[in-house]
C-alpha cells in the first residue's frame, strides 16, 4: 500500500469520525505525514546547526537567516517557519506523549501557531501567483492547530492499526 494513500485514508477517516467535514487541511496533513516519514525531512540541515532536531534549533535557524546580510534569503525564513509549524503539529499530534514528557505542549502549540500565522501573512502579503490559496490554509492551520493535533493523535490511535510495512510505523509513539 502506498504510504501517501494510507495517510490520506487514515486522516480522511479521522476527520469523518471527528465530524471535521471536508476540511482543506486533510490533504495537507496527509502530505505532512508522508514527508515526515523520511527522517531527512523531519530533521533538515540548517545553517545554525548541522541538523535541525528541535524547536529551539529551528528558532535559532530563523535568527541565522538574518545574521549574514550577504546570504539573506527571505524565502529560507518562510521555509523554516513553515517547518516549525509542521514539526510542532506533527510532534503534538503523533508523539504527544513524548512532547509532554520532554517539553511543554503549550510551548509547541504557541510556536506552531505563530509559525503558521507568519507563513500565512507572508503568503498573503507577497501574493505569490504560484500559491494563491496557501495563505488561507496556513491561517486555518494556525487558528485550528489544537484541533488538527488532536485529529493526528486520534488517527494514530485508531487508524494506524492497519499500517503498511514502513519504518515510520516502527517508531515508538509512546
Amino acid at each position: 500500500m502506498e504510504l501517501r494513500r494510507f495517510f490520506e485514508r487514515a486522516i480522511g477517516a479521522s476527520f469523518s469520525d471527528l465530524a471535521l467535514g471536508d476540511d482543506p487541511a486533510c490533504a495537507y496533513l496527509a502530505d505532512l505525514l508522508t514527508r515526515f516519514a523520511h527522517t531527512e525531512h523531519l530533521y533538515p540541515r540548517g545553517r545554525a546547526t548541522p541538523r535541525l532536531e528541535s524547536v529551539v534549533d529551528l528558532l535559532l535557524e530563523t535568527q541565522a537567516v538574518w545574521e549574514d546580510p550577504a546570504r539573506f534569503r527571505p524565502e529560507h525564513e518562510v521555509t523554516v517557519r513553515r517547518h516549525i509549524g509542521d514539526y510542532t503539529l506533527f510532534m503534538t499530534g503523533i508523539f504527544r506523549e513524548r512532547v509532554e514528557r520532554t517539553a511543554s505542549t503549550g510551548y509547541y502549540v504557541v510556536q506552531g501557531k505563530r509559525a503558521y500565522r507568519f507563513v500565512s501573512e507572508h503568503d498573503r502579503a507577497s501574493a505569490r501567483p504560484a500559491a494563491p490559496a496557501s495563505a488561507p490554509l496556513y491561517r486555518r492551520l494556525a487558528d485550528r492547530f489544537e484541533h488538527y493535533a488532536g485529529a493526528l493523535d486520534y488517527a494514530r490511535r485508531v487508524h494506524f492499526r492497519d499500517r503498511p510495512e514502513h519504518p515510520f510505523f516502527h517508531l515508538s509513539f509512546g
